[in-house]
């Protein structure tokens, strides 16, 4: 029977540093106060001429693909989760592709927002045990930066994201201890106006869909509910942490390390408090890379697996709640 395990990892973030303090000539805010309401203390922003979504996940993707031990020619599949293009379209997996040197490979690009990466990672998964795959390279790429608007008027959503990638390769195996034990996917398009971007948008009442970011820049700010986000990510975190261990009849002290989407520090704490788990058994970098989205979860997946903090045979969670609404949970024996 077939199964699946991440083979490789790696990840990408820019050099250039964003830190509170610059934030804080930009608009009416301060260290304190960013760092009380989210845990950041610093980001990183794209470098101009240097990065571009698909540069950084094609960074990321080539560590990810030397440390699984093949070559890029042996990819045949690839998942890109991304809300942040480089082109409205093609999606950036097309030009990481070609960068790579990849050829006839299929590109399936993912727009699931925060929770990206696991329904990324799920599909990589079923696509193996199905058959029709052998090695997959996973992708979570984010430019946000030059979504945001550093004022006084967009400052509860400048603050919190930033850039950067990582990825992973997905490869079949036939061991049954170590690998993907199981995925879980969930939405509620009831809420998708409490976190989103209305412009530019195809049914727009302006005409061309990118005029009415021509008469209202605004209209391409990211709008966010931020207490209805908070409520609802506090309750579906540990809700599909659980479904995955009862999924595998296990309990949250089997777990090993939690990697959760890097929201907010506070949502990481409440989340750890109710699942009864030690500090040291989740794994946070929001605090030196702010949210990046679809990128957060392999980021920190490979920070963890770079500083020793995962070992054969740990038990990995992974868990994410985002803008859609959506939901997810991964669980992995490493």
């Amino acid at each position: 029977m077939l199964y699946s395990r991440i083979a490789g990892i790696g990840h990408y973030v820019p050099e250039n540093i964003i830190s509170n303090q610059h934030l804080e000539t930009l608009m009416d805010t301060s260290d304190a106060w960013i760092t009380e309401r989210t845990g950041i203390k610093e980001r990183r922003y794209f470098t101009l001429g240097k990065d571009t979504n698909a540069s950084m996940a094609t960074e990321a993707a080539k560590i990810a693909i030397e440390r699984a031990g093949i070559s890029a020619e042996d990819i045949d599949f690839i998942v890109y989760a991304t809300i942040t293009p480089d082109y409205y379209f093609p999606g950036p997996g097309f030009v990481m592709q070609r960068n790579l040197g990849i050829q006839n490979a299929g590109v399936l690009d993912i727009r699931d927002q925060c929770s990206g990466f696991i329904y990324a990672l799920s599909t990589a998964d079923q696509f193996i045990r199905s058959g029709m795959y052998k090695n997959i390279l996973v992708v979570g790429a984010e430019i946000q930066s030059t979504f945001l608007n550093p004022s006084n008027e967009g400052r509860g959503v400048a603050v919190i994201f930033g850039d950067g990638a990582g990825a992973v390769v997905v490869q079949a195996t036939e061991d049954e201890k170590h690998r993907i034990l199981s995925t879980h996917l969930h939405a509620d398009g009831r809420y998708a106006e409490d976190l989103y971007v209305k412009e530019p948008s195809s049914s727009s009442s302006a005409g061309r869909f990118y005029d009415n970011l021509v008469n209202d820049k605004t209209s391409g700010d990211v709008i966010m509910n931020g207490n209805a986000v908070f409520k609802h990510a506090v309750v579906r975190f540990p809700e599909v942490i659980r479904e995955a261990l009862d999924k595998n009849d296990l309990q949250a002290e089997d777990i090993d390390l939690l990697v959760p989407h890097q929201a907010n520090l506070r949502i990481s704490e409440y989340v750890r408090q109710q699942m009864g788990l030690p500090e040291e058994k989740v794994m946070n970098n929001i605090q030196k890379y702010g949210n990046t989205t679809a990128a957060s979860i392999p980021i920190a997946l490979c920070e963890a697996w770079e500083t020793g903090r995962i070992k054969d045979g740990d038990l990995v969670c992974l868990a994410a709640f985002g803008s859609g609404f959506t939901w997810g949970s991964a669980l992995i024996r490493w």
